[in-house]
């Protein structure tokens, strides 16, 4: 019959499948969802290793171990794997005889069973594997040695002392060097050209060169933590700690390498052991190296050699001193070189004097200028012996010629600052107002103009040197060589004679009542870092002081610390633990700076109305502030500057927008940075022209259900902040009461010309940032933590348009920085020149796979850097591979994490 060849078919494939076989095909559908089962829990642990090895080898400086690198590579292969069987049980199971449950392949379906059921079990123990790292990554080596920038190239009259120096380096019977001289002779250059030596590829002789400058006072504490950082030793292991447990860190890592260390600017015998130096000797090799002024110092030191770097040559002297005056001005006469020679001579060879005073001769192209400044030098000592004093006594020809006494003020008052400090220059500028150096400008900006020329001149003199730090529209960082500041505060006390008239110290632990009495009479008094003064049990009488700097870690005011105040000018207590301010601040009648930023203060007292001629206000970061006093702001008459940023999350609405009713009542006001909170407050802002036209910084933080910003144009913002206003979704730049679309560009008039930075953060429902193209002149721009931004700027326009002012988009961006964008795809869609950028950071753009550079990018040679992970500098498209040729020896992946 016809239904009998059906069921003898099925009952023969039936008694091929029976035993073991009938057992593996019976649990195949169980197995596969095992099999799921176990894949997803590996996949999850998988995930996790992997964030925490990239998150580690990120932030960290790590690398991963050869074991986590394995089982990665084993979890990859197996979901590989599990994925293609997964699809022929899927096809397996396509082919079961027709009404049947029953494989038509008993053979082939037994094979697939089989594997399932050891990829099941191969899964859970990778799974459980992965879930028992205690560690998945391991530090990264450090380099062999950190380059060190040399100002002078090529360095002039140091070869022999280079060469004995490298010399004793390779003799094993030799372990300490010491390098002195006086000061401005070149002992830093010569252990900078030394360190770099250490670069050649060819050197192998050391595991490690360490450098630390110790400077004055000795800080063993900031010493012990430059190695510390230097070695990699892990934070936790001894951020905190005692001494001698960061001593004991620093030897344990030391013991096992041949290093050497190169000790900077010592001033007095620095313990080595405390620091936690091991012993030389032993075996091992090690060289330390060290610069001071003084030859007893390295006897102090106990060095084994100690070398003396000598002044210059003659015909050397005379070399740089001719390269400084620049040929220019010595071409402009047939006598002036003779001049020359005769001025070169009596620097006595001091490099540093040569170069001051060449760059003070520099504009002097007339004969009768050389002979008048010749005279001039030869009444100062000419023999240049060694001593501070010697060395002020030709320094101070170039403060000398400097042209006014407000230059020469100014000069004078950065020997305030603490050795080593970099000071921003805005800062110091307004510091110069303040103290009333440029009083002869009433505008505030035209005085900034001013400092500004005169921060140019200092440097010309070289007086003032540019200094290093993170990038500020607010315009350089400046330092004072220590030589240089060690001069100006002697002038400023008149050559030694008034030993308080500027009182400074820096780190010097607990001042004694007794001491500050003796401040009398002192002009100005600067109070740095790790300093502090005991309990005034009297208010000390500062009758004269006209300067108080107190950046101290804590102070309390005594009871009547203001009332012997009567020409105090400037008083500075920023990030000073100060919780309550005295009322008695009030009577400061001739009080014009004030600056309170960072302190714990709750409350401001109403008696800051009585200081009418107070022009600077500073109180940023004033997170303890609990209310803001009423016709406090609307009484200080002569206000120019308020600056508040970072507002107190305990101030109300209503405080902000009273606060902003008394700064427009301000009839000299001019500088406002702050920040908003409410629309109620931008939109208030904004409608004021005398407010819009004062403010210079924007910040809107933690604005609540502000969906939209409409930016008024024409705008004085420099800088704009934009900070976890989860909500906004669209920035509108409105000119009057026109709104200007988007996607146009303005007439100039509707640009905001002004706006130099901006940094936004935070802000999850931004998708593009299209008004950017009305600030022309944007020099910085930094986004990070934005989810859904897909493009910066997306561009509706042909190819190579420009702005109606004739400015190209991102045309003076410096620096651009992108981080943890996950969505963004693009920065512009069509190359641009960007010829400003020096330096372009991304990270956590794993979409952004284009630059937006033409080829006019590397001709400009002003980019210098670019920072972003190996793996998305790998996977970039290019349009031109030689761009990617060109660019690729600046690209670099930054050794430390990149903050936030």
């Amino acid at each position: 019959m016809d239904f009998v060849s059906p069921v003898l078919e099925v009952a023969s494939l039936i008694c091929n499948c029976v035993g073991d076989r009938a057992d593996h095909l019976r649990r195949l559908p169980q197995n596969l969802i095992s099999l799921r089962a176990a894949m997803e829990k590996l996949n999850n642990v998988y995930k996790d290793v992997k964030e925490r090895v990239e998150r580690e080898e990120n932030l960290e400086k790590k690398q991963r171990t050869h074991v986590v690198d394995g089982w990665i590579g084993r979890a990859e292969a197996m979901e590989k794997e599990v994925n293609e069987l997964l699809d022929r049980c899927d096809e397996e199971n396509q082919k079961k005889c027709f009404g049947t449950c029953c494989p038509r392949n008993c053979r082939s379906s037994y094979k697939l069973a089989k594997m399932v059921r050891e990829k099941m079990d191969a899964a859970a123990e990778l799974q459980s594997e992965g879930s028992n790292f205690q560690e998945v990554t391991v530090p990264l080596p450090s380099p062999l040695v950190i380059e060190r920038p040399l100002e002078e190239k090529p360095v002039v009259g140091l070869d022999s002392p280079f060469r004995e120096v490298w010399r004793l380096l390779q003799d094993k019977q030799v372990g300490s060097i010491g390098i002195y001289g006086m000061g401005g002779v070149g002992k830093t250059t010569l252990l900078k050209k030394i360190n770099n030596k250490f670069l050649q590829s060819s050197i192998k002789a050391f595991d490690i060169v360490i450098w630390v400058v110790v400077s004055r006072p000795t800080n063993l504490e900031r010493v012990q933590e430059t190695i510390l950082d230097r070695l990699d030793i892990p934070d936790d292991r001894w951020k905190g700690r005692a001494e001698e447990r960061k001593a004991e860190e620093i030897r344990r890592v030391l013991k096992t390498k041949k290093f050497v260390l190169l000790l900077d600017d010592i001033w007095e015998p620095l313990d080595l052991l405390r620091v936690g130096i091991p012993p030389l000797g032993d075996g091992n090799q090690s060289k330390i190296v060290f610069t001071t002024r003084s030859a007893d110092v390295c006897g102090g030191m106990a060095a084994q050699k100690s070398i003396k770097v000598e002044c210059l040559e003659e015909k050397e002297a005379l070399s740089l001193f001719q390269a400084k005056v620049g040929e220019d001005t010595l071409n402009s006469h047939p006598d002036i070189p003779k001049l020359a020679e005769m001025v070169a001579k009596e620097c006595k060879g001091l490099p540093l004097a040569l170069i001051v005073i060449a760059q003070a001769m520099a504009s002097a192209k007339t004969p009768e200028e050389w002979e008048i400044n010749l005279q001039k030098l030869r009444q100062y000592p000419k023999d240049v012996a060694g001593t501070e004093k010697d060395l002020f006594s030709v320094l101070e020809f170039s403060y000398d010629s400097l042209p006014d006494e407000a230059t020469k003020s100014c000069f004078l008052y950065c020997s305030l600052f603490p050795e080593d400090y970099k000071i921003p220059s805005k800062h110091l500028i307004q510091l110069w107002i303040g103290e009333g150096f440029l009083d002869e400008y009433d505008d505030i900006q035209e005085a900034r103009n001013q400092g500004g020329k005169i921060i140019q001149m200092l440097k010309h003199a070289c007086l003032l040197e540019v200094g290093t730090g993170p990038f500020s529209i607010d315009g350089e960082y400046l330092k004072m060589h220590d030589v240089i500041r060690d001069m100006a505060l002697w002038l400023a006390c008149e050559k030694g004679k008034k030993k308080n008239k500027f009182v400074v110290k820096d780190g010097v632990g607990l001042i004694s009542a007794q001491e500050v009495q003796k401040w009398k009479d002192a002009q100005r008094i600067a109070l740095w870092n790790k300093t502090s003064i005991e309990e005034l049990r009297e208010p000390p009488r500062f009758s004269n002081t006209e300067t108080v700097i107190g950046r101290m870690k804590r102070f309390m005011f005594p009871s009547g610390f203001f009332t012997n105040m009567s020409v105090i000018r400037v008083l500075d207590f920023s990030n000073v633990e100060i919780f309550k301010l005295p009322a008695e601040i009030g009577s400061l009648a001739t009080l014009q700076y004030l600056n309170l930023s960072g302190t714990m203060i709750e409350y401001l007292p109403i008696e800051l109305k009585n200081l009418k001629k107070l022009r600077f206000l500073m109180l940023d970061d004033l997170f303890s502030l609990a209310s803001f006093p009423n016709q406090m702001v609307s009484s200080l008459s002569s206000l120019q500057l308020f600056s508040m940023k970072s507002l107190s999350s305990l101030l109300q609405v209503v405080e902000i927008m009273l606060l902003l009713e008394e700064l427009e009542q301000l009839e000299h006001i001019s500088d406002i940075s702050t920040s908003l909170t409410s629309i109620q407050s931008i939109q208030r802002l904004f409608e004021s022209h005398k407010l819009r036209r004062s403010t210079t910084f924007l910040q809107l933080e933690h604005c609540k259900g502000v969906n939209q910003v409409q930016l008024v144009s024409p705008s004085c913002i420099k800088e704009l902040v934009l900070e976890k206003c989860y909500e906004l979704e669209e920035v509108k730049i409105i000119h009057f009461e026109k709104q200007v679309a988007p996607s146009k560009f303005p007439n100039p008039q509707c640009c905001f010309n002004h706006l130099l930075s901006v940094r936004i953060k935070a802000c999850n429902k931004l998708l593009n940032l299209n008004w950017l193209i009305h600030a022309p002149k944007l020099q910085y721009l930094r986004i990070e933590y934005s989810r859904i931004i897909e493009k910066v700027i997306e561009d509706e326009r042909s190819e190579g348009s420009e702005i109606e002012s004739g400015l190209s988009v991102f045309s003076r961006l410096i620096y651009l920085t992108l981080l943890n964008l996950p969505k963004l795809e693009s920065i512009y869609e069509h190359p641009l020149p960007f010829p400003s950028l020096r330096q372009i950071t991304v990270w956590g753009c794993p979409r952004l796979k284009k630059l937006p550079f033409d080829s006019n990018i590397c001709m400009s040679k002003k980019l210098e850097n670019i920072i972003g992970r190996q793996d998305w500098w790998d996977g970039l498209e290019w349009n031109d591979q030689t761009l990617m040729h060109n660019l690729t020896p600046i690209f670099s992946t930054p050794w430390k994490p990149i903050k936030c």
